[in-house]
């Protein structure tokens, strides 16, 4: 039997609850995968955010920005790296077929995107221009709302 533990980048130094309820479940799968005898490959694969997911800030900035609403990015700082469903899927794929039994795998996800970058990017591509201090009188705001408690740069 082959069991793989979908987890997260934010399960490496947790800085709140799901990240660390994260990391507890990559160390009982991995605690289990030592067991002598044990019958089930257990393997985890740590994802970053995966576009078009429920959560992914893609479907909330197409949302905003098809109502005519300001873009709302936490820090114009902050940066996230992207995998699509299909690399997340073969990923899982992978790591069921080649795992050993508490191997944790990921997927080379190339450079962070800096969210502003992504929010601008999705505002032109819908034939829109973003509203700031260079361009006033653009058709969409970024509004900067602060970290959360725990959010990383």
């Amino acid at each position: 039997e082959t069991f793989v533990l979908i987890s997260t980048d934010k399960a490496v130094r947790p800085t709140n609850v799901m990240g660390a309820s994260k990391r507890i479940a990559e160390l009982a799968c991995q605690a289990l995968a030592a067991q002598p005898n044990c019958q089930t490959q257990f393997s985890l694969v740590r994802f970053g955010n995966v576009l078009g997911s429920s959560g992914s800030v893609v479907p909330l900035f197409h949302k905003q920005i098809a109502n005519g609403q300001a873009i709302t990015v936490t820090h114009p700082d902050v940066t996230r790296y992207f995998m699509t469903i299909p690399e997340a899927a073969q990923l899982v794929i992978q790591a069921g077929a080649m795992g050993k039994g508490g191997d944790v795998f990921l997927l080379d996800m190339g450079e962070p995107v800096k969210i502003v970058d992504l929010a601008k990017r999705m505002i032109f591509l819908s034939g829109l221009t973003p509203k700031d201090d260079s361009n006033p009188y653009g058709d969409i705001e970024i509004v900067y709302s602060g970290l959360r408690d725990g959010e990383k740069l």
